[in-house]
């Protein structure tokens, strides 16, 4: 009993005390924004403030972040906004705009953008002059950042159309049929390349009249038109393909940082230039010129130069360049196919066993390249051929037809 009269003497006790007075939270509005400089460009630092007396002293102050933007609450009425840098001095300000109105449970977007005609009239006529001048350097620099993009897309555009071009006879079969005659299949992998080539030349035309002082621009022009007199055959083509790779080299010459795959891209363009149009000497030369320019890509270089000949049937140049190759790197097989494929038209009829009798080098590129590759591509064909000169075949090779790859 004597517990529960305490109880409720301590409740009665709690009763009897005076309420405490609960002071209602004061109303308040958010505001934010974001900073430019006179020239639009973002300030990423210093602080907006809200003054009540002409920006003399600040009832609120806000950080700006670095993207520019600041945020935060202030309880309503009109204020004058203020914003300082780090650096601004006591007593100073950048910029300020009046009659900024916080409103009550509203979020009012208030951006301090100094690019606005009233806070440029009350520049002095020297930072407005030098105003001008950065606005202008800027217009320039985003003129050539669009013009840069621009050629990037084409130049992208421009690696696609060479790979479609490489791809062409595969596609060429896919479009015309497997069953299809080859003169068909040709006409249509001549088409396509052709489409291919002269959309680079259209893009490249057009980007190297832009930035002239670019040579991957002409770089890829000179491809494209080389790849144009390739399927062709087309002498004048040839002569712009050569212009434009002697532009590339041009430009190369005064460039602050030259371009060794650059380099070696247009050499080897001029070499497979005076290759196809008989000219021996300026093709090894330009070969040669391409492998000193970029080092890393020599056997590349060499090995296309051994193709090209192979292909034009000039056996005496092919048996050079496969040499070359060798000699750059002894483990190409297809360098001594080539050589002997080269070398074995001159091949002879011995009168008296009335068998053929291989120049000097033959029989011995042709069992290399079955050491190297003994079932590569040529191998059943290269079998054959030592059948006829009665040659033996390397130990580890064989007598059956080589299965092609």
């Amino acid at each position: 009993m004597k517990r529960t009269t305490l109880l409720w003497t301590g409740l009665l006790a709690l009763a009897l005390l005076p309420a405490v007075a609960q002071t209602p939270a004061k109303p308040t509005g958010k505001i934010h924004g974001h900073v430019t400089n006179s020239t639009g460009v973002t300030i990423d630092k210093g602080t907006i403030s809200l003054s009540n007396d002409g920006g003399q002293t600040s009832k609120y102050t806000f950080p700006v972040n670095a993207s520019g933007d600041y945020s935060g609450e202030a309880a309503p009425g009109t204020y004058t906004l203020i914003f300082r840098l780090p650096e601004t001095p006591p007593g100073k300000l950048v910029d300020q705009i009046d009659n900024v109105k916080i409103i009550v449970n509203q979020d009012v977007q208030q951006d301090d953008d100094m690019s606005r005609k009233e806070f440029i009239d009350k520049l002095s006529p020297e930072e407005k002059r030098q105003l001008e001048e950065i606005k202008k350097k800027n217009a320039a620099a985003m003129q050539a950042n669009e013009i840069i993009k621009g050629l990037n897309n084409d130049l992208k555009t421009a690696g696609q159309d060479f790979k479609d071009a490489d791809g062409a006879h595969d596609a060429a079969v896919a479009a015309a049929g497997a069953n299809a005659p080859k003169s068909e299949v040709d006409a249509k992998e001549a088409e396509i390349k052709t489409a291919k080539y002269s959309e680079v030349e259209t893009l490249m035309l057009k980007d190297t009249a832009a930035k002239p002082d670019a040579s991957i621009l002409w770089a890829q022009l000179g491809t494209a038109q080389l790849g144009l007199a390739r399927v062709k055959n087309d002498t004048d083509k040839y002569s712009e393909a050569e212009t434009t790779f002697k532009k590339v080299l041009d430009v190369e010459s005064t460039s602050k940082k030259p371009n060794p795959a650059t380099q070696g891209l247009a050499n080897a363009g001029l070499g497979e230039i005076y290759a196809r149009t008989g000219k021996i000497p300026e093709a090894n030369a330009a070969f040669d010129a391409a492998a000193k320019a970029n080092p890393t890509q020599t056997v590349f270089y060499l090995k296309n130069e051994m193709v090209i000949f192979f292909q034009i049937n000039n056996a005496d140049a092919q048996v050079a360049a496969a040499e070359e190759v060798i000699k750059a790197d002894p483990t190409v097989a297809l360098a001594y196919y080539l050589k002997g494929n080269g070398l074995v038209g001159k091949a002879t009829v011995d009168p008296k066993t009335n068998t053929l009798v291989a120049p000097p080098g033959c029989q011995e590129a042709y069992q290399k390249y079955l050491a190297l590759d003994p079932n590569g591509k040529y191998a059943g064909d290269v079998k054959a051929i030592l059948a006829s000169l009665q040659a033996t075949l390397p130990p580890t090779v064989s007598t059956k037809s080589g299965k092609k790859k």
